[in-house]
């Protein structure tokens, strides 16, 4: 009899997780770079063990959350370095579009470890005599307009296949004797996630003993019931 774990997914079966992570990223259970983490591996799951590992830890079955009221008329966020650095790493909020402006100094956004709260992140970006670099984890899509000056604008990210549902950045750059660029996990010092070890049991999950661990497993819990069985057949004299 075939192990319900080791049914194979269907399409629409993966994109109902991605789904749910997307929606999971929006509560803020997410990181930005745990859902495209997440994200690609749903997309390249083959059973349904596999599928319900990247959701485990999450609330099962979930609505789409409403749109945050009045969201169109938040603020822009501000990043602002003249003559000096402004830097935005680590574990943050975004639920409103940001903007970062570097006049001859430096802004750095890190985009990886940010808890992201809308269904994409808009970025004003200007860059006067000066440099904003924007760091996000490789597989999301950026798309990135506007003007070059005496300086560039450029994006450096391993971005997902087309089609696919992953996180969206677009980059609204304006740069006149400086540059803006937005770079991936490949291009900078890659981030200590903390879902190391969930990264692992990922590997596990795809490697050729897959099927011969959880063999073990169900083995070793047989094994244990019979070991139960046979103990009280001999504590009451059976």
């Amino acid at each position: 009899m075939t192990d319900p774990g080791e049914l194979r997914a269907s399409d629409a079966e993966r994109e109902a997780v991605v789904e749910q992570l997307r929606i999971a990223s929006v509560e803020g259970r997410l990181t930005l770079a745990e859902l495209t983490d997440r994200t690609e591996a749903a997309y390249t799951a083959r059973t349904h063990a596999e599928l319900a590992m990247l959701t485990q830890d999450l609330p099962s079955g979930g609505v789409r959350p409403p749109a945050p009221a009045g969201q169109g008329g938040k603020k822009r966020r501000w990043f602002v370095a003249v003559m000096g650095d402004s830097k935005r790493r680590g574990t943050w909020r975004i639920d409103q579009e940001l903007g970062a402006v570097a006049m001859m100094g430096d802004v750095v956004l890190d985009l990886r470890e940010a808890e992201v709260r809308t269904d994409q992140v808009d970025i004003m970006a200007v860059a006067l005599m000066g440099d904003v670099k924007i760091i996000v984890p490789d597989g999301v899509n950026v798309d990135i307009d506007g003007v070059a000056v005496m300086g560039d604008k450029k994006v450096k990210v391993a971005q997902a296949a087309p089609g696919v549902n992953v996180p969206v950045v677009r980059v609204q750059a304006y740069a006149v004797m400086g540059d803006v660029k937005v770079v991936g996990d490949s291009h900078v010092k890659p981030l200590q996630r903390g879902f190391a070890a969930w990264r692992e049991h990922w590997r596990q999950l795809h490697g050729e003993d897959w099927r011969e661990i959880s063999r073990q497993v169900r083995a070793e819990a047989r094994e244990l019931r019979r070991q139960l069985r046979d103990g009280d057949g001999r504590h009451y004299g059976y």
